[in-house]
């Protein structure tokens, strides 16, 4: 628990309290070398085998959408029905693999600028992230 007060303030700042659940979840997502993508439910199984404890998905679900509005984590929806979610809060791209149901980052360099003409009233573009859905290229496998 090297990092326990560092999760505790990250959970303070986020208007949680910090529980045992709650620092368990910090140490899933804060306590890695590599960012990673994740569903709620992706999330949950991780935690229960890794801290070995019960986290409901009430719990995961709000301690996650706390830190996205304080910036820690990122949202990443692909339809009005799912959603990932991204320890990676710098800006950047993705490829989505439709076929492994895996997010997969593209470096911001790796992506001309996008170029929006339709403007929409009262309205202004606060950011653009493309993600490109791929699939196998059948051609690879002949």
């Amino acid at each position: 628990m090297a990092y326990a007060e560092q999760y505790i303030d990250k959970l303070r700042k986020s208007g949680l309290r910090p529980t045992k659940q709650r620092i368990k979840i910090c140490e899933v997502l804060f306590d890695t070398d590599k960012t990673f993508h994740f569903t709620i439910k992706e999330l949950v199984k991780i935690i229960e085998n890794q801290a070995n404890i019960k986290v409901s998905l009430a719990t995961v679900y709000n301690t996650v959408h706390a830190f996205i509005k304080k910036g820690y984590l990122k949202e990443i929806p692909l339809n009005a029905s799912q959603s990932y979610y991204d320890t990676n809060v710098t800006h950047h791209h993705h490829f989505f693999d439709e076929e492994e149901n895996r997010l997969i980052d593209i470096h911001q360099d790796d992506v001309d600028e996008v170029n929006i003409k339709k403007t929409i009233p009262g309205k202004k573009i606060k950011s653009i992230e493309v993600i490109a859905k791929i699939v196998s290229d059948n051609q690879s496998q002949k």
